[in-house]
């Protein structure tokens, strides 16, 4: 059942919120032996947030997200604000979604101690990263709605490879621990979900506000075209399963693509010196969008300084000219259990993070060998919304999918 679906049975009386939770926990024990999307679960703390739940909706209390089971990405405290407007809106927590463990690049897959979180989809291959648990949980069902942070693409990554919804939003929108006042993080907090209807429902509780009727847009959104942003190696398969996603989009009504040249300057650079860069007196973080040192070269501080007014004016360009940017979410498809090699799979995502453009994740199909792809689209900044009703849009549109080759035993 959706998140939406769940919400509307217990607030109605149907469901309870511990039935709800009984039935996850379940299905957590049955799937999870395989797949590690779970570092820990919490039966007696969810079962007691649960009865919580049900109690508050007893009293007449409108929670938006009432019982829905929640996974809580690793690194996320339940006291983080965007967890803790979750629980505020009805949901459950069930657990810590598994995260790249001590020395393990962020954007491959999690770790347990049971072993490497697998892909849902196709067990030879990485769930991606750094929110591997929570995009596999979702993929597989033992959730409908998992938490993430994205600070060079850890929602939209794994959302790609699991073939789920994945959101980040504009940076800013949402409070981050240790941020300063006026100086947004690249790394966001953003929602994995399955449906557009549940990302909304939860984008809005995130927000504090009210979730938009779920639907298309109403009339097609202006959308350039990249496969490569003018910086990363894109394979062709990749492109081509993204692209023909986004023609399907538009043949439903949902965009409108547009000729324009998208040249973005490389952010490797930029992207690793403002990742050293945090303000004097704050923690050092152990993720991919954490903060975690300071810089000592000012020449690097101003090339990187460069490139990002260059990012910022390019996609301002951009954005003078249309609603949408596409692209695909990765340049390549999700690589195995050995590792990433020399492939950048943040290539087409980071950028966003430096500029602070919302942007969204959503399954386009499979390459002809079975391998998941992803279609990111990139609005100007605060216009989530456009991204949520394209993802409407998209439920209808049909996705290429070739048989998976294996799957979790």
């Amino acid at each position: 059942m959706s998140a939406v679906g769940i919400a509307a049975e217990v607030t109605a009386g149907r469901i309870t919120a511990r039935e709800v939770m009984r039935e996850a926990l379940a299905r957590i024990a049955e799937a999870d032996t395989a797949i590690r999307a779970f570092s820990t679960v919490w039966p007696a703390r969810a079962l007691e947030y649960a009865a919580a739940v049900d109690r508050a909706v007893r009293d007449g209390a409108r929670l938006p997200l009432a019982g829905v089971p929640l996974g809580v990405k690793a690194t996320q405290r339940l006291s983080a604000p965007s967890v803790a407007r979750l629980v505020a809106a009805g949901c459950v927590p069930v657990g810590a979604t598994a995260v790249p463990g001590p020395g393990t690049p962020w954007q491959t897959w999690g770790t347990t101690d049971r072993g490497r979180t697998r892909n849902p989809l196709r067990a030879d291959l990485s769930p991606g990263g750094s929110s591997a648990g929570s995009a596999a949980a979702v993929a597989a069902g033992m959730v409908p709605l998992a938490t993430g942070s994205d600070g060079a693409g850890s929602v939209r990554i794994p959302a790609a490879w699991c073939a789920v919804l994945g959101l980040k939003p504009t940076g800013g929108l949402l409070p981050v621990p240790g941020s300063p006042a006026g100086r947004p993080r690249r790394s966001v907090p953003g929602p994995l979900a399955r449906t557009a209807a549940d990302a909304a429902a939860c984008f809005a509780a995130l927000t504090g506000t009210r979730a938009p009727a779920p639907g298309p847009p109403e009339r097609p959104l202006r959308t350039a075209w990249s496969a490569t942003l003018g910086c990363a190696d894109t394979r062709e398969p990749v492109a081509a399963t993204a692209r023909a996603f986004l023609d399907g989009l538009a043949r439903a009504g949902a965009v409108a693509p547009q000729s324009a040249a998208v040249r973005l300057p490389d952010a490797a650079d930029c992207w690793r010196v403002l990742r050293a860069r945090r303000p004097p007196g704050t923690a050092a973080g152990t993720e991919d969008g954490a903060e975690s040192g300071t810089v000592a070269d000012p020449g690097a501080a101003a090339s990187a300084d460069r490139t990002g007014a260059e990012l910022a004016a390019e996609l301002d360009r951009v954005f003078g000219a249309v609603e949408l940017l596409a692209t695909p979410t990765t340049p390549n498809p999700p690589h195995g259990h050995s590792g990433p090699g020399g492939d950048m799979s943040v290539a087409l995502t980071w950028a966003f993070n430096i500029t602070g453009h919302p942007a969204l994740s959503l399954p386009a199909g499979r390459t002809g060998a079975g391998e998941p792809v992803g279609l990111q689209l990139v609005a100007a900044h605060g216009r989530e919304a456009d991204l949520l009703a394209v993802a409407a849009a998209a439920e209808t549109v049909p996705r290429s999918q070739p048989q998976p080759r294996s799957r979790p035993r």
